[in-house]
This record gives structure tokens, sequence and C-alpha cells, in this order.
């Protein structure tokens, strides 16, 4: 048997510029415990949707510095059962943290980003600066 290393070709188009994986989906943590994300766009924003069941929105934190926007979270917890005179019958530690990077495209308003946490999904809204946004048609009339 003979192995053959294909190259795929594509093309590349606008589309894969934007959504490059350092731009909507750079991750900054090598565990298994890193959270899904969805992205969409709508003419007027971008919306970030992470999946995180179990944490409260105090547990999470979001930063922007140099149009770089990162979601991080670190949580401890103990269980203890059976703890009889300093002897441990069973005793577990659980220690959960994650870290996530997405660079922000100039057409984002950076000063009116707004997140909530609802039902395990943390929601982060990213609206389009106000040039960024679809102009309506005109007519010009040739004179």
């Amino acid at each position: 048997m003979t192995l053959v290393k294909r190259n795929a070709v594509s093309f590349p188009s606008v589309f894969d510029e934007f959504f490059k994986p350092d731009w909507m989906g750079g991750m900054q943590n090598f565990g298994a415990n890193v959270p899904a994300v969805n992205i969409k766009e709508t003419e007027t924003a971008f919306g970030i949707e992470l999946a995180a069941p179990g944490k409260n929105k105090s547990d999470f934190n979001i930063e922007i510095d140099l149009n770089v926007l990162t979601i991080s979270s670190e949580t401890k917890a103990q269980r203890e059962e059976n703890q009889n005179e300093g002897r441990y019958t069973r005793r577990e530690f659980s220690y959960s943290s994650f870290k996530r990077s997405f660079t922000l495209p100039d057409s984002v308003n950076t000063e009116a980003i707004q997140a909530n946490y609802e039902n395990g999904v943390l929601h982060i809204t990213l609206p389009k600066r106000e040039e960024a946004l679809p102009k309506p048609k005109r007519l010009i009339e040739i004179g």
C-alpha cells in the first residue's frame, strides 16, 4: 500500500480571511475543558455564544485589550464526605479554567459591547460601528 499526500486546493475568500482562527476562534487553553463557541453575524452586530453550563456570571472575566476580546474563567470546588476526626474517607477537589481570545475586526464598536449569562450560555453582543452598517440604496441622477 502506498500513501499519497494530497494538497487540498482552496480559493481564499473574504469570508475565510475574516474568520481566521485567531479572529473568532482562537484559544489559549490546551486542556480538554474549552467551552464551545458559536459566532454569528447580523447586519448590525456580531454575536458570540459560549456554552459554559454550571457556572455563575461572576465566574467569568471578559476583557478587551488592543482589539483582542479575552474570555476567561477559573473555578475551584471542594466537596467533603464523612470527615471523621481528621481522617478523610473521601475528599474531592475540582479545578477548571479556560481562556479564549478573539481578535476583533475594526468594524466592532468596542465601547458598546454587552454580555449576559443565561441558562448555561454566555451571550456577548459586539455591535458594529456606525460606518460599518449597511447603507441604503440611493438613486444617482445623471447630469
